[in-house]
């Protein structure tokens, strides 16, 4: 299911989102100079298990590359992504 979800880059609320049924499913973040830090992975239960999770954080690294941002995290989930993934 994962490959048919769009993850919407919602600058005003600083997050990348999946918007699914009735649900937001989001990845939020701040950005300080060069350096984006991801502060927290929400998936509403409804959504778990669906790799929506995965497909935000990816995103998120996806667009911290295209940018030349550094990286920080403030979020498990995201720690473990990357500790998975370490060459995104």
């Amino acid at each position: 299911m994962r490959s048919n979800l769009t993850v919407i880059h919602n600058i005003e609320q600083k997050s990348f989102e999946v918007h699914l049924d009735s649900h937001i499913a989001e990845l939020n973040y701040y950005l300080s100079e060069d350096t984006i830090t991801f502060t927290h992975t929400g998936v509403p239960s409804a959504l778990e298990g669906r790799g929506i999770g995965s497909l935000l954080v990816s995103s998120g690294l996806k667009y911290a590359k295209e940018n030349n941002l550094n990286v920080k995290s403030l979020c498990w989930f995201v720690d473990k992504y990357r500790q998975r993934h370490p060459s995104e």
